[in-house]
């Protein structure tokens, strides 16, 4: 799943990585930016973070929880 942030200068991809599955931390969060080298927020054109599935998880539940407080506060908004 490829998902492009920072005004499509960003691509995120969250994947399972099958040649990396005799290791724990298979699952592969990669940034890959597009941008100028003064505006990047890595080193590398594309970085690489490694998890274990409770690590994705646990990104995944916390995300959803902050999702969640956002919507809240947006419709309180309302």
């Amino acid at each position: 799943m490829d998902i492009w942030i920072l005004d499509d200068t960003v691509r995120v991809s969250i994947y399972y990585d099958r040649e990396d599955c005799k290791f724990e931390d298979n699952i592969c969060i990669s940034f890959f930016e597009s941008c100028p080298e003064d505006e990047k927020i890595f080193r590398a054109d594309e970085t690489n973070i490694f998890l274990t599935p409770e690590q994705a998880r646990n990104l995944c539940m916390a995300l959803q929880k902050a999702t969640g407080s956002s919507m809240d506060h947006d419709e309180d908004l309302k």
